[in-house]
């Protein structure tokens, strides 16, 4: 590992375990905890850093110095990559989906504050950088620069998600996790024990190529795992008066702050399935807090 990224991670905290009290998880007999990955950082949390972390440490061997990457206007993944490498030293380029706004959203204000230059384009310009995958893919690339994919999703990123994983130091039944591109789904399959159920929950709409595109990561097809696809809530970054009510209520009764892209759509349609009896009483089921909650400033929740 880098030592800038060692000295970097040392600055953190840890990632913990909460279980959450709830009288309707009682009722249904479901035991619920929470890995706390937003917790590890105010800037670069949750899988935004296990996913950069292992990427950027390639960049760094290649000896690149600028890194180059895609996402929308509130993208958690661009405002971890910009602050990350304002930290590192490290020049970060974002193409932005969309026109320019008049004013620039709080997410554009910061990657743009931490030195990111900022390009936007269309909607169709940025369909078609998603076929570039690899680091030296993007056409014109120049030598020094590396491509990051949309939301991290490269291989490298598998082995930083096998480390939230390993953390987890109690035994489970099933492990939930919020999908944007599917790589953190794919990195906990990597790892997970072979027992363990997987569910990922798919935070936009007409995802069913997700299923593809976790296949194509997954290095072993041992564990059952499922992608919930009917709780986009009308599409990405779309909310209901139900979401933010449930994200209200889940943080007056524990404490915890949720964000309705990510998590918070995942733990809405957790607990609609526990109440249509989806598992089996007595299961232990531990939910993967992603995190991005800079992303709370485009919702009143």
């Amino acid at each position: 590992m880098h030592p800038d990224l060692i000295n970097l991670e040392k600055t953190f905290q840890p990632s913990t375990l909460t279980k959450i009290d709830d009288p309707l998880l009682a009722a249904f007999s479901i035991e619920l905890w929470m890995k706390r990955d937003d917790l590890l950082h105010p800037i670069i949390s949750g899988n935004k850093w296990r996913k950069l972390k292992y990427c950027l440490n390639h960049a760094l061997t290649l000896n690149a110095d600028t890194i180059i990457s895609m996402g929308g206007m509130y993208s958690n993944h661009l405002h971890a990559l910009a602050y990350t490498g304002h930290i590192l030293g490290l020049k970060t380029q974002g193409f932005i989906r969309g026109q320019q706004p008049s004013v620039l959203t709080p997410t554009l204000i910061d990657i743009q504050n931490w030195g990111m230059k900022l390009s936007f384009i269309s909607r169709s310009e940025y369909r078609t950088l998603r076929q570039y995958k690899a680091p030296q893919a993007l056409p014109n690339i120049k030598p020094n620069e590396y491509w990051l994919p949309e939301g991290g999703a490269q291989v490298f990123a598998l082995k930083g998600v096998a480390e939230l994983v390993n953390e987890i130091d109690i035994a489970y039944d099933t492990l939930c996790v919020p999908c944007g591109t599917g790589t953190t789904l794919a990195g906990i399959i990597n790892a997970a024990p072979s027992q363990v159920n997987l569910l990922g929950f798919a935070a936009l709409k007409n995802a069913g190529f997700l299923e593809t595109d976790v296949k194509e990561l997954i290095a072993r097809p041992g564990n059952h795992w499922d992608i919930k696809l009917n709780y986009h809530l009308g599409g990405f970054a779309k909310t209901t008066a139900d979401l933010l009510s449930f994200i209200s209520n889940f943080e007056n009764k524990t404490g915890i702050i949720l964000e309705p892209v990510y998590t918070g759509k995942m733990m809405y349609g957790l607990y609609d399935l526990i109440k249509k009896h989806t598992f089996k009483p007595d299961q232990r089921l531990i939910a993967i807090h992603t995190g991005g909650l800079q992303g709370n400033r485009g919702f009143i929740v």
